[in-house]
């Protein structure tokens, strides 16, 4: 088997409509597909998903409590920023009112590059990498 990179990730949210805000205004996701009848919204971002499934819904019920300061449902989704600028993805995430959190040179799946943590509507952290 040979990974060529991520397919979907999984969040269970609290607010949906935050959140889908949030992935596609501020992160520049785009809505591929819903299904209202089991909780599920598929956002495209790139070659990837994240299915976004609301606590209270049909899905996200089976994973137990909210995602909060006792838990979460992930550690963090890394997602790769096309033409990635550090001072323009600075400026971007700022008018959005999103806080800037550890910015530096990191190891990834394409090698050294340059990546920003912020964090989601949830509380999730999201690292942006060129």
């Amino acid at each position: 088997m040979r990974p060529r990179g991520i397919d979907h990730v999984v969040i269970r949210t609290r607010d949906l409509e935050a959140m889908v805000a949030f992935y596609c205004e501020v992160i520049g996701c785009t809505v591929e597909r819903r299904r209202d009848d089991i909780g599920l919204i598929q956002l495209r971002a790139g070659d990837a998903l994240i299915d976004l499934v609301p606590v209270a819904g049909v899905l996200g019920a089976k994973g137990g409590a909210a995602p909060g300061p006792e838990g979460r449902n992930m550690d963090h989704l890394c997602l790769r920023i096309a033409d990635f600028q550090i001072k323009a993805v600075r400026a971007h995430l700022k008018s959005h009112g999103v806080k800037l959190g550890d910015e530096g040179l990191r190891y990834g799946s394409t090698g050294e590059a340059v990546s920003i943590y912020i964090s989601d509507p949830d509380g999730n952290d999201l690292e942006l990498r060129g």
